[in-house]
């Protein structure tokens, strides 16, 4: 009752922190457990614990059975904090069940019962016991009946002297319920004196009884007999939910009985049982509800079968499936409680308000798990428990209710100061004062109450709502709340502001790659209000702020308009200008087609290749959202100047062709193509090269003309003829040494010798001596130096080509050149000799080059040429060819360098 006056004295300031949750009941964090005390213990002291979280901090009692402990009065019990300590415990005064009552200002909560036990064991009775006579092959049981005791016990036994315990198999068993021991069938050497030893964990003591002497009977041999159940399990026997079960069954018996178990309804064993080594102990680990039944124990041997069967019942302490809540009601409301339980058997249900059991009167009526209580008063505030409760154990829930009273009070939520709102927009403004009972809500605009219309809305939360605002709705609005105990007013200005409108918004454009666009995004809006404009491309923010290549945003305050420079085929997509002010968000979004060259064609395949055609085909690429209207096919050898087009069948191949023939190829030559793609912006880059293929061999079309002879020296002949561009190299025909010379564009050379009868230009039928013809050693060495030298460096190898040297007519002819090359007039010179005009050189061109090409010829090294300086490879980037002197007849020489390169042109 001083609890009570308390809180009613305090509730009008506890209901003022209700909403914030300063104050709290108690509520456990550790609660009594049950006790089983060792009486025998030296300890003179026993420990229950309580300890509960709440504000302000509980304070705390104690009952035992029922009944408040006065510490005034045993000095045997002390309170330290929520904890119980008893000293000197004692079986008559301390065993009993204890409860902790925790309490504050707004109430009592009553723990878990916890029951305080005292665990013993007393001594046997230290007369001799009886000496058991068997015949040999007859079962016997020795007893063990352990002395007065409280407490879980355990069994062992002893055989005479020996201190290890006697060891269960298919004949010896130790009960662990009586404690007996059985042996199904004696043998002589179960002749002795056997000891029980008794265990009480609990009472943390053994005991051991007197020896029981077993004897052989000398009146013959026990002959074969059927089982005989000696340990059976109860007829009915309780089982909790998730405890471990187990089941004895044990039989004598001639010969030893074996030992098997069954479900009497058929179903099987559950797969977690358990056996013991002889099959006596049936164990079910973390029993269920499905476990429940009828178990059947069969003992059999070759004279028969013995039965024992028992129903194992389940049984659940309760467990909670809804719990009541903390509750807080104004005065006058009405509440209602509903816990529920599930256990087994059913709990039944009651009530508690601050520790103290709730009984029905005629506000409060109490229906199994349910609590109803009308026209709440302040003293019906407090902790409020339901209890479940069967035969196995009592479970609590706790919560509290508060019933609140008080004046209407804005001061921890105010109106708003400022309601801000756009012309034709919605507004609501909460009205939302702490009151109880709920206030009466009404509100004023300046002076004028305000009723309800068509755009004025009084809502049933208190708010106020209008609709389709105008400029003339801005001013000051009062919220006005009453209750019973009193009113209270708060105030806010409602502020309406013009609408934001987009009056340029981006629009749909279709541009080239490589253009610069502008895409607008202009507003005009309330002169107040901040606006920012912000822009996404595909879905993402620009981040403009980031300096992101190509975007820019231009414009002033009420524009956003976003420049795009340098417009690529990536940035075709969707583009979105999102206005934001603090009071709307709009958007405008328009799409950006860039249209480009098309992509390089893929996939260039060469399906077949023959002397002069090639049939390629390819898969189109991308068109950059321009339509493909034309392909080219390119091709490169490795005497081409770069990549040329050549003519194709069709001759015209549009943007539907995917294959063609490529015509006009020479024999025998390696070749490479590339396909291009063309559309209305322009040519897009070229395909990868495909492999490079060699044209398959051809004889020559066309006969050598104007075939003439004479001149020479002796044992020579020198035919003469006008130049033909070759088509083919001669392949497949078997080849004779000779010798071919390139003199000038226009004139072929041949000297036939008597060692050469066959070669390239036919077969002679016979020799013929050719007389007057001048020895070797009136001819010279060539005076013509190598002309018209041309060089190509890339990486690091350099390509040089140069004019074949023609020698006069009292020259030896030039059989070949000397390339001579060094690093500086100082080093080292290197020579390569060549049959060819054309040679490479594979040298690191880390420095500049001196080099010179020299004749050679059957009367010695001829004239060099002038010494060429090649620069080193990064003053090259991007020179390329260089072509020293350059000549019509030069370039003449490029034709026939382009036709015969390939060839192994004999000399």
């Amino acid at each position: 009752m001083r609890l009570l006056w308390k809180l009613i004295i305090l509730l009008p300031f506890i209901n003022s922190y209700a909403g914030e949750g300063r104050f709290s009941r108690p509520i456990f964090t550790q609660e009594p457990q049950d006790v089983i005390f060792p009486l025998d213990l030296s300890r003179s002291e026993i420990i229950l614990n309580c300890a509960a979280n709440g504000y302000p901090p509980p304070q705390y009692r104690w009952k035992q059975n029922g009944t408040e402990i006065d510490f005034t009065m045993s000095y045997r019990y002390k309170l330290e904090g929520g904890r119980l300590a008893i000293s000197n415990p004692h079986t008559d005064h301390d065993i009993g069940t204890y409860q902790c009552l925790a309490s504050n200002l707004l109430g009592t909560s009553l723990s878990q019962k916890a029951k305080l036990q005292f665990a013993y064991i007393e001594d046997f009775e230290t007369k001799t016991r009886s000496t058991v006579s068997v015949r040999e092959g007859q079962g016997v049981v020795l007893l063990c009946g352990p002395p007065p005791h409280f407490g879980d016990l355990s069994y062992a036994w002893t055989f005479n002297d020996n201190p290890l315990y006697v060891q269960e198999d298919n004949r010896r068993f130790v009960s662990q319920e009586t404690g007996n021991l059985y042996i199904a069938k004696v043998e002589p050497s179960d002749v002795g004196n056997y000891t029980c030893f008794v265990t009480n964990k609990e009472a943390q003591r053994s005991v051991q009884g007197p020896p029981t002497p077993l004897v052989l009977r000398n009146d013959g041999v026990m002959g074969e007999y059927e089982p005989k159940t000696e340990v059976r399990f109860p007829e009915t026997m309780h089982a909790a939910k998730d405890s471990s079960v187990k089941l004895e069954c044990f039989a004598l018996g001639n010969p030893v009985p074996d030992i098997s178990w069954r479900r009497l309804d058929g179903s099987p064993l559950p797969g977690k049982v358990k056996y013991s080594q002889s099959q006596a102990i049936l164990e079910i680990p973390n029993f269920q509800q499905e476990d429940e039944g009828f178990y059947e124990c069969i003992a059999g041997n070759i004279r028969g079968r013995n039965l024992a069967k028992g129903q194992l019942i389940f049984y659940a302490p309760p467990e909670w499936e809804q719990k009541i809540q903390n509750t807080y009601l104004s005065i006058y409301d009405t509440l209602f409680w509903e816990c529920k339980a599930s256990g087994k058997p059913s709990p039944w249900y009651t009530w508690l308000k601050n520790g103290e059991l709730l009984k029905p009167e005629e506000r409060i009526q109490i229906e199994n798990g349910t609590l109803t209580i009308t026209m709440l008063n302040v003293s019906d505030s407090g902790v409020y428990q339901c209890a479940a409760e069967n035969k196995y154990q009592i479970i609590y829930a706790n919560a509290e209710l508060r019933v609140l009273a008080s004046t209407p009070d804005f001061s921890k939520n105010p109106i708003k100061k400022n309601s801000v709102v756009q012309v034709g927009g919605d507004i609501a403004i909460e009205c939302k004062p702490n009151a109880f009972p709920r206030a009466i809500i009404s509100w004023k605009r300046g002076t004028e109450i305000l009723r309800q219309s068509k755009r004025v809305f009084l809502l049933e939360d208190g708010s106020l709502k209008i609709s389709n605002v105008t400029r003339s709705d801005a001013g000051s609005y009062t919220c006005i709340a009453t209750n019973q105990f009193g009113s209270a007013k708060s105030s806010g200005n409602l502020i309406v502001k013009e609408r934001t409108v987009i009056t340029v918004p981006p629009s749909r454009m279709d541009v080239t790659v490589g253009e610069s666009i502008v895409l607008p995004c202009q507003v005009s809006h309330d002169p107040s209000m901040e606006v920012m404009f912000v822009w996404s491309f595909n879905g993402e923010v620009i981040d403009l702020k980031k300096g992101v290549a190509h975007f820019e945003r231009i414009g002033g305050e009420s524009v956003g308009d976003l420049m795009i420079r340098n417009i690529q085929l990536s940035h075709s997509g969707k583009y979105l200008c999102t206005v934001q002010t603090a009071l709307e968000h709009l958007s405008a979004m328009a799409d950006i087609i860039v249209r480009g060259p098309p992509g390089p064609p893929e996939n260039v395949r060469v399906d077949h290749i023959s002397s002069t055609t090639s049939q390629l085909s390819w898969r189109p690429g991308p068109d950059n959202n321009s339509p493909i209207q034309i392909f080219t096919i390119q091709t490169r050898t490795p005497f081409s100047v770069g990549w040329q087009a050549v003519a194709t069948v069709p001759e015209i191949l549009n943007g539907q062709t995917y294959n063609a023939t490529v015509v006009g190829l020479n024999p025998w030559v390696e070749y490479e193509f590339r396909v291009v793609a063309g559309n209305s912006i322009g040519i897009g880059e070229p395909s990868r090269p495909s492999e490079m293929l060699r044209t398959k061999a051809s004889v020559p079309v066309v006969a050598p003309a104007n075939i003439n002879g004479g001149g020479g020296s002796r044992a020579e002949l020198v035919i003469t003829w006008e130049v033909i561009f070759c088509e083919s190299y001669f392949e497949g025909k078997k080849k004779k040494k000779g010798k071919i010379y390139l003199f000038t564009p226009d004139l072929r050379t041949h000297t036939h010798t008597d060692n050469a009868r066959n070669s390239k230009l036919g077969k002679w039928k016979e020799s013929r001596n050719v007389s007057g013809l001048r020895t070797p050693d009136h001819y010279t060495s060539p005076s013509q130096p190598p002309a018209n030298i041309a060089w190509k460096l890339s990486n690091s190898k350099l390509c040089l080509n140069w004019e074949h040297v023609k020698n006069m007519e009292n020259e030896s002819e030039v059989l070949g050149y000397k390339i001579l090359y060094r690093q500086n007039r100082q080093s080292k010179t290197h020579i390569l000799e060549t049959n060819n005009t054309s040679a490479e050189l594979l040298v690191p061109f880390e420095e500049d080059y001196l080099i010179e090409i020299r004749t050679v010829s059957d009367g010695g090294d001829g004239s060099s040429s002038e010494e060429i300086r090649i620069p080193k490879m990064s003053s090259l980037s991007s020179r390329g060819i260089q072509v020293l002197k350059p000549s019509a007849k030069f370039l003449s020489l490029v034709g026939i360098f382009y036709c015969f390169a390939t060839q192994s042109i004999i000399r």
